[in-house]
């Protein structure tokens, strides 16, 4: 395995560089200065082991995609993730009232070893009128980085707390009227070369648009680079508890789209809104492997086999 090195730029990022010198990661904390964007930490840029960044940043489609991070679309009629509003009959709607934020509270636990690095982050969801309505506790975890494999991986959990003295109810543009748009939860952006890229899960090759609302452990994104050859490969992945019926509070559907713009989310309201009572919990763990190459179905499942959580 390559070895890491961490550096913390305080109140703004951390960084993880791989041995060969290459920035992989960096998750940036500081407050975004535009608020309709729903101020929130994101990942951006995160790099393969090989240099090629695989995440965009404020596209010109949607200004508040950015990279890797956390959103909720619908949340008890505000919008964790930024931009316009979906309102059922009207359309997107600039609706700068209704955008929260997510706010930086600190790094309780920060352990940056020799070949891995685990932070824990504490942050509290503030819908836009300045009320706190969540806490949450996120852990990301870089570790895995092979260059023989040409991959390294990203696991990202949250556990989130009602504060509120009544329910939380998440949604989507879905379950406010818009078929097959259920985005919320974690969400990856691409760049602008990932634009029609391959995407195939377990025992399919269906592609982004068969695939969009559908369940599987994990889901694949390849696509050829713009500037060099070659192609680069995301695989996100579920922890098994989370397409756990027993243990999961609501079941988790892949919201993807290869055109017109690249993106893949980890939607946890996608066809049917739910409530999260107050003083309760709720908490999911996922993991992301950034490879060069492109990889078949064959080689992700043989990877994550051998990558237990």
């Amino acid at each position: 395995m390559s070895t890491l090195r961490v550096s913390h730029t305080h109140g703004d990022h951390i960084a993880v560089t791989a041995a060969n010198g290459t920035e992989i990661l960096r998750y940036v904390y500081r407050p975004d200065p535009e608020a309709f964007e729903s101020r929130k930490p994101y990942a951006h840029p995160v790099r393969t082991l090989a240099g090629h960044t695989v995440t965009g940043y404020r596209p010109n489609d949607h200004r508040w995609h950015k990279g890797v991070q956390m959103t909720a679309s619908h949340l008890s009629g505000q919008n964790f993730w930024g931009g316009n509003s979906y309102v059922h009959g009207e359309g997107y709607l600039p609706l700068p009232e209704r955008v929260g934020s997510m706010r930086h509270d600190g790094f309780p636990e920060f352990t940056a070893g020799d070949d891995r690095l685990d932070v824990t982050e504490h942050l509290t969801w503030v819908e836009n009128g300045g009320t706190e309505w969540a806490r949450e506790e996120r852990g990301l975890a870089v570790h895995s980085a092979d260059e023989d494999a040409g991959a390294w991986a990203l696991d990202w959990s949250i556990r989130l707390t009602n504060i509120r003295a009544e329910p939380l109810v998440f949604g989507s543009p879905t379950t406010a009227g818009r078929e097959m748009a259920g985005y919320t939860g974690l969400q990856w952006r691409g760049p602008r070369d990932f634009t029609g890229g391959t995407v195939f899960a377990p025992d399919t090759a269906a592609g982004a648009g068969r695939l969009m609302g559908t369940q599987s452990p994990w889901l694949a994104f390849t696509a050829e680079r713009d500037g060099s050859d070659g192609h680069c490969t995301l695989v996100f992945a579920h922890a098994p508890e989370n397409l756990d019926d027993r243990s999961a509070i609501h079941p988790s559907h892949w919201f993807v789209r290869a055109t017109p713009v690249p993106t893949v989310a980890f939607s946890w309201a996608f066809f049917e809104e739910f409530e999260l009572p107050p003083g309760e919990s709720f908490a999911y763990r996922y993991r992301l492997v950034i490879a060069d190459g492109a990889w078949d179905g064959d080689r992700v499942g043989a990877y994550l086999e051998d990558l237990p959580w």
